[in-house]
């Protein structure tokens, strides 16, 4: 049994931290209930690619035929990354622009990988979902957007925790989910509210967690190439990034990083000088056959020139986590009945988040009934609710 002073503290602490990150929850809960749906309504929006049908076992194209028909939309640009969706591997997603380094100048062009005819010339940064994505990821404000979203993520973490606390003694004068409809809107919403919060709890918490770590997710890639990467990329230090002319086939460099890694499949490949990649490699990203290991990626260094693997490090734990925390944030492990489900529990948080707000703008009401009826029924003070939701982001 909590103290007087242990619930002042405990309800000061889970008030404060809800209504800090009340707003960028609602904003996000708001933003992440289309991107749950972000396939389905890309291919309503015309903005989703779909290969044409064609006989099973249809020889694919080489990947260097691949790369000459986008580049013949864009021939001004460079290639920086070949990827391919994990559920569709009949369509090549190449990313141009002007520069190796990272740029929001990009251009992406959907290339059939059995024909290597172009299929769209995808649209980027515009569009519904692209709004959604940035409100949601970063808020158009790129690595701070997303270390304060992470910060409002954790805020909401300690509200969860904060509010399970408090609401274990208000458990015990009420039967579980009992909504006292006959007290005033005020007791009613409160009762809804801690319901709904405590239904969601678990969802909450994961969803809370991994989108907090997806913010991470530019740190850590950073700290991976800082920390590894460099030891064994040690040798090409300082050397320029290696001149097109002097490359060797793509197609050659994927079938390399295959053989080295038998059992896995192609997810993208970063060119020399990218991001993802250092001045002298083709790295090659796979992906593993098997459900749960189909989200995890195994980097295979191949020298752009020569076609010969060099390194293939595993990855580390922190960007294993955050390889598992990005699909289940969106709820893609399981098809759409997962997907729905995630949408459910999505809107009971909005509705969690709202009454939580309302609770806290009705805390000064006229107290005939409903304030002292609060203080009564919870033994909390008026105002400390159990506010839960869901931050996202990657990826």
């Amino acid at each position: 049994m909590l103290s007087p002073t242990a619930i002042r503290r405990w309800s000061w602490t889970h008030k404060w931290s809800s209504l800090v990150c009340t707003i960028f929850m609602l904003l996000l809960c708001l933003t992440g209930l289309p991107l749950i749906f972000h396939h389905e309504i890309g291919y309503l929006l015309g903005t989703e690619v779909e290969a044409p049908a064609m006989p099973e076992g249809t020889p694919r194209a080489s990947l260097d035929t691949v790369i000459t028909a986008a580049k013949a939309v864009h021939p001004g640009r460079m290639v920086q990354f070949v990827s391919q969706a994990e559920d569709d591997d009949k369509v090549w997603f190449v990313t141009l622009t002007h520069t190796p380094e990272p740029t929001e100048d990009f251009k992406s062009v959907a290339v059939d990988a059995r024909t290597a005819k172009v299929l769209s010339d995808v649209p980027t940064n515009q569009g519904f979902m692209n709004l959604m994505f940035r409100l949601h990821v970063d808020l158009f404000a790129g690595l701070p957007g997303k270390l304060f979203l992470g910060f409002m993520g954790l805020l909401l973490l300690v509200a969860i925790v904060t509010g399970v606390v408090l609401y274990a003694p208000f458990m015990r004068k009420l039967q579980f989910g009992d909504v006292r409809r006959e007290r005033s809107t005020r007791v009613k919403w409160l009762d809804l509210h801690n319901l709904l919060g405590v239904v969601t709890l678990v969802w909450a918490l994961v969803v809370g967690a991994t989108g907090m770590i997806n913010t991470w997710a530019d740190l850590m890639i950073k700290y991976w190439q800082y920390d590894q990467l460099s030891t064994l990329l040690a040798p090409y230090k300082g050397k320029p990034v290696i001149a097109m002319d002097q490359r060797g086939p793509l197609q050659q460099a994927a079938d390399a990083a295959r053989t080295h890694a038998p059992g896995n499949k192609l997810s993208f490949i970063a060119f020399p000088g990218t991001s993802f990649s250092s001045p002298h490699h083709n790295t090659v990203f796979l992906r593993g056959a098997e459900p749960l290991t189909s989200r995890l990626l195994q980097p295979v260094l191949v020298d752009a020139h020569s076609g010969q693997v060099t390194a293939a490090p595993q990855l580390p734990w922190y960007l294993t986590a955050l390889l598992v925390s990005q699909p289940l944030h969106f709820g893609d492990y399981g098809g759409m009945p997962m997907k729905i489900l995630w949408a459910l529990l999505d809107i009971a948080t909005i509705v969690v988040l709202g009454s939580g707000l309302y609770l806290w703008l009705r805390r000064r009401a006229p107290a005939s009934a409903a304030a002292p009826a609060t203080a009564t029924a919870t033994g909390l003070p008026a105002g400390a609710t159990a506010t839960m939701a869901r931050p996202e982001q990657s990826a």
